[in-house]
């Protein structure tokens, strides 16, 4: 078992390798990864050396879409939401930019931090529809609250490679229900999923034997397609969609 998890990590480090491109863009090297965002775009980072080290940033994308998409930041709460997603990844912004420095030992995992929490803003703050009253994240929260699950929100683990992983709700161990991981995924597609697959697969090795992942999934304004949830399950992720939420309350609360 343990050795095909690592065929299929190997496999998964050379489509990473073979999917990223660089390219010269006057004094910044712009790298396109494999990485989706919610157009289905390949998310793209630039980089240049700087003060014996590296500049890492995003060139505004990520928040300029938002806007520009009618998501406005602009309210506290959103402000709030916005630094604790970015803090938990150690990434600022920068003149409108989303921004790390790294050195050489620690360029991979800065690299990594940044597109993860490019991922998450554009996740966290997609809004499938105007009507929308609050964020998903908020909504997935007051779900717990209504039914008195105690967790503690926005927990990073680091895994087994060394790289740090956002989980939206850990709920601790009980006496009848092991350590209880919850991701709340917006928009579920095929990079979201595979995102949270990575996350989990990386952070269960040096999590307690028993320890259980939930995808909470949106599925308010579209039906989540059937191969992300056979991706997700074939990990033995629990997945839940938002509309059955309520199947799974009580074994969360225990």
């Amino acid at each position: 078992m343990i050795s095909e998890f690592h065929d299929l990590l190997d496999k998964y480090h050379l489509w990473l390798k073979e999917k990223t491109t660089l390219r010269q863009v006057n004094d910044w090297v712009e790298i396109t990864t494999p990485y989706l965002d919610r157009h289905n775009d390949y998310l793209q980072i630039y980089v240049k050396p700087d003060e014996g080290g590296y500049v890492l940033m995003d060139d505004g994308y990520i928040l300029e879409d938002l806007e520009t998409s009618g998501c406005k930041l602009d309210s506290p709460k959103r402000q709030e939401l916005l630094h604790t997603v970015l803090n938990g990844y150690g990434i600022k912004i920068v003149n409108g930019t989303l921004q790390v420095r790294a050195t050489n030992e620690s360029f991979a995992l800065r690299k990594h931090n940044l597109l993860q929490a490019m991922l998450s803003v554009n996740d966290m703050f997609y809004l499938a529809q105007p009507a929308v009253a609050s964020l998903y994240c908020e909504d997935v929260a007051n779900w717990l609250d209504y039914h008195e699950i105690r967790y503690t929100p926005r927990v990073k683990f680091t895994g087994k490679t060394s790289f740090d992983y956002m989980f939206d709700f850990a709920i601790p161990k009980s006496k009848t229900q092991p350590e209880r991981l919850i991701k709340a995924i917006t928009n579920p597609n095929r990079d979201s999923a595979q995102s949270a697959i990575l996350s989990w697969h990386d952070t269960r090795e040096v999590r307690p034997h028993a320890s259980r992942f939930y995808a909470v999934l949106n599925d308010a304004a579209r039906d989540i397609p059937s191969t992300v949830i056979e991706a997700l399950r074939s990990y033995d992720v629990v997945v839940v969609p938002w509309s059955k939420r309520d199947d799974v309350w009580e074994e969360l609360a225990a």
